[in-house]
């Protein structure tokens, strides 16, 4: 089972680096109710057993936890890959999950003529924070100590097992999305240059009635650099489920 950070009406869900991106996210949200903040097998040194290889499968083990806690309206808050996560757990139908919440989630194909998916190991690490931050003077969180970089790489290494061949996304999901009930918010940084605004619209038009909203003032991790602001909305959601 994945180490919880706290013992919900809100599970957070987060990519890479996990689960420091959503720290903050989670102390702010915890502090007016009950939250888990998971870390993903395979992640930050924790064991990964090998039948634990794909999304869909870590959505199936999130649910089994929920189902372990016996929860009930859980509002699933994920970013990037954590929205990925989110979006399976919400379309394998558990009566547990009352509505989601995906913030720059990835999972879906590109647009062949737009943007596509940036590889953000590819880059080097000044390229890599222009791409994931508005303002990556600021709120660049790499690490430079060389355990901290042998960490992050065994974590990439552990996403691309998650992820699999087809890079970030799977080439089924955007199609699947139409099946997933429920209230769905979409939040977008809109100085995301890892998947852009362009992305995001079209993550949102697959599910039928989700909102979709831009973040302004902020990248790929929206709850890092605006956590105020995105708390503020995800308060909507768990306010319209009570």
């Amino acid at each position: 089972m994945p180490k919880l950070a706290k013992g919900g009406r809100i599970s957070s869900f987060t990519g890479a680096p996990p689960p420091r991106s959503m720290q903050a996210l989670f102390a702010a949200l915890a502090a007016t109710g009950r939250a888990i903040l998971p870390t993903h097998p395979g992640f930050d040194g924790e064991a990964r057993p090998t039948w634990l290889s794909t999304i869909r499968r870590l959505a199936e083990c999130y649910l089994a936890l929920l189902d372990e806690m016996n929860l009930q309206d859980v509002v699933v808050v994920g970013n990037s890959v954590g929205g990925w996560i989110a979006a399976e757990m919400g379309l394998l139908g558990s009566p547990r999950v009352g509505s989601i919440v995906l913030i720059n989630a990835v999972g879906i194909d590109a647009e062949p003529s737009g943007h596509p998916i940036v590889d953000p190991m590819a880059v080097s690490p000044e390229k890599r924070a222009a791409l994931a931050f508005h303002d990556p003077a600021r709120f660049a969180i790499a690490p430079r100590d060389p355990d901290g970089l042998a960490m992050m790489a065994e974590n990439q290494r552990t996403l691309g097992v998650y992820a699999g061949e087809s890079f970030m996304h799977d080439p089924t999901l955007r199609a699947r999305l139409a099946g997933l009930n429920g209230p769905v918010l979409v939040l977008w940084g809109e100085s995301d240059r890892i998947v852009d605004l362009a992305y995001g619209r079209r993550y949102a038009a697959a599910i039928a009635g989700s909102r979709f909203e831009v973040v302004a003032a902020a990248g790929h991790f929206p709850q890092i650099e605006q956590l105020d602001e995105v708390q503020r909305r995800i308060a909507t959601v768990v306010s319209a489920a009570d």
